[in-house]
């Protein structure tokens, strides 16, 4: 009787340990992990293009010329996506780069969406990781939402960003916070970012920690991650965000993603 009480006792535990590990079951429901041979393109029933310069297109004064190309974004054959910027003119612009986005292909509402990603370094040089809402076309931006996973200034290698958008706190307006390393930098090594969303918050984590949740409290206005949003993942060059390269700004420069996952 002892020891069956101390068996009992035993799964208990460890059922208590699952449950804290994963407290909300979370089950893949779509994933890239980029196993693709040196020099191919990303999977094109996972990914498409935006195709050309922020410069007009989407705001933010970027100087890069987004393309398809396979010298801007292909698989490096040991399992991860590269994003390279190159500076080179390339149509109407000095450098080009790469923006690959789910529209069309895949939506998330809720969940945990991860990605372990290793980020380059210099002066303007601006990725992200980040979810902009589907509906974008109908009803504009900042209306349908933005959600920025992570964004991170190049000249600032051991910080980044977590944010949101939407109306009434949108581009220097937007609600966010920091996360910095402590003794270490985001281009040395992978890390993984995520967050894990629902009606009510946005949590936010890097390597498992979390250092920032928003609430529609938290906002300036309407609440608008109650839709449906598209992945997209880029490396920019310049821009408003993180100002014009300099001299000491080497290229090519290098995005490597890993995987990327998202949770129900």
């Amino acid at each position: 009787m002892k020891n069956y009480s101390v068996l009992i006792l035993l799964i208990f535990v460890l059922i208590g340990c699952d449950e804290s590990e994963n407290p909300k079951n979370w089950q893949l429901v779509w994933e890239d992990n980029f196993d693709g041979l040196n020099g191919t393109s990303p999977d094109p029933l996972k990914w498409t293009y935006d195709i050309g310069t922020g410069i007009n297109g989407w705001g933010n004064q970027q100087l890069e010329y987004n393309t398809d190309r396979p010298e801007n974004v292909s698989h490096d054959g040991e399992g991860n996506l590269v994003i390279t910027a190159i500076e080179a003119r390339f149509e109407s612009s000095d450098y080009s780069s790469a923006r690959i986005t789910t529209r069309g292909l895949f939506e998330v509402m809720h969940g945990r969406i991860e990605a372990r990603i290793k980020l380059p370094w210099g002066q303007g040089i601006w990725p992200a990781l980040w979810l902009l809402g589907s509906n974008i076309e109908e009803i504009g931006w900042p209306q349908c939402g933005e959600i920025d996973i992570m964004e991170y200034r190049g000249q600032n290698p051991s910080t980044i960003l977590g944010s949101v958008h939407g109306p009434g706190y949108s581009a220097g307006n937007s609600v966010s916070d920091e996360f910095s390393l402590f003794n270490d930098r985001f281009d040395t090594d992978f890390h993984v970012f995520a967050i894990e969303w629902d009606e009510n918050e946005i949590k936010y984590f890097v390597d498992g920690q979390n250092y920032f949740t928003v609430t529609p409290e938290d906002v300036m206005g309407e609440w608008v991650f109650d839709n449906n949003f598209n992945i997209i993942l880029n490396l920019a060059v310049g821009g408003t965000f993180v100002g014009p390269t300099n001299e000491k700004t080497v290229f090519p420069q290098m995005l490597y993603v890993d995987y990327i996952k998202v949770y129900k």
